[in-house]
């Protein structure tokens, strides 16, 4: 996923709240997605099951990602020990927010992550450390994401903090924090977008959208403005919608 944005190109996400088993990762990878991503803000898995579904994902060729619930050094480096190939931050409000995000992710010079010998990454292999420090920093997908007005307001210091690959707009509780709920193309939701995007572009970082699976239009104008990230809803989403349609069929 990673070198897929890097090169240019686009890649399409599910999120991950509702199925324990690892199945969901093949039913993701079959769908076409490039990743998914777990939401621990939102959900119980235990780090058990987050490792389970992203040692799949992994092996079956898609990327694991992970939303951690809050700025908790241990618990990031955890989740990355588990096979996640990346994090994803919510909340993220400042430059000081991203700076401690980059150093619990990644290893030194450029964090202060503990190194694990034998690990999912390397399956279990163990290398040279300057080695395996330096390959694991360059897969690591680091993203904080921007939902607040603050946020927003900080989004060029935030994207100026070397390590930090993506800022992943979402959509749903930037609204909130403006004040518009729900008004997803409100004229301020798109200022905060194209504020957001120039961040990225000026300093050479990632720029995602969720929440805006509902629109697909609007979707579309953040790829124009440069998205290279979109999630595309989740298996809870998708479940209730294929099952009421499918019931109303028979009514």
């Amino acid at each position: 996923m990673k070198q897929r944005m890097e090169a240019g190109g686009l890649a399409v996400g599910m999120i991950v709240r509702l199925m324990r088993g690892v199945e969901i990762a093949a039913i993701a990878k079959s769908a076409g997605f490039d990743c998914l991503y777990i939401d621990l803000e939102h959900c119980s898995f235990s780090l058990e099951t987050v490792s389970q579904i992203c040692m799949t994902a992994t092996a079956l060729g898609i990327t694991p990602l992970v939303r951690v619930p809050g700025l908790n050094a241990a618990d990031i480096g955890r989740t990355l020990e588990a096979g996640a190939q990346g994090v994803i931050l919510p909340h993220l409000e400042t430059r000081a927010d991203a700076v401690a995000l980059v150093d619990a992710a990644k290893f030194p010079p450029m964090g202060n992550r503990s190194l694990l010998g034998p690990n999912p990454h390397t399956l279990f292999r163990v290398g040279p450390a300057a080695e395996t420090m330096q390959a694991m920093n360059d897969a690591t997908l680091v993203t904080g994401m921007i939902e607040s007005v603050t946020a927003v307001a900080n989004a060029d210091d935030i994207a100026a903090v070397d390590g930090l690959d993506m800022l992943l707009i979402g959509t749903n509780d930037l609204c909130n924090s403006l004040g518009v709920p729900g008004q997803l193309d409100h004229p301020q939701v798109r200022e905060a977008y194209e504020h957001v995007a120039a961040a990225c572009r000026r300093h050479g970082k990632r720029l995602g959208v969720g929440g805006l699976n509902s629109r697909p239009e609007l979707a579309k104008e953040m790829i124009a403005l440069g998205a290279s990230y979109v999630s595309a809803g989740s298996d809870t989403g998708f479940l209730m919608s294929a099952a009421t349609a499918t019931a109303k069929t028979f009514r």
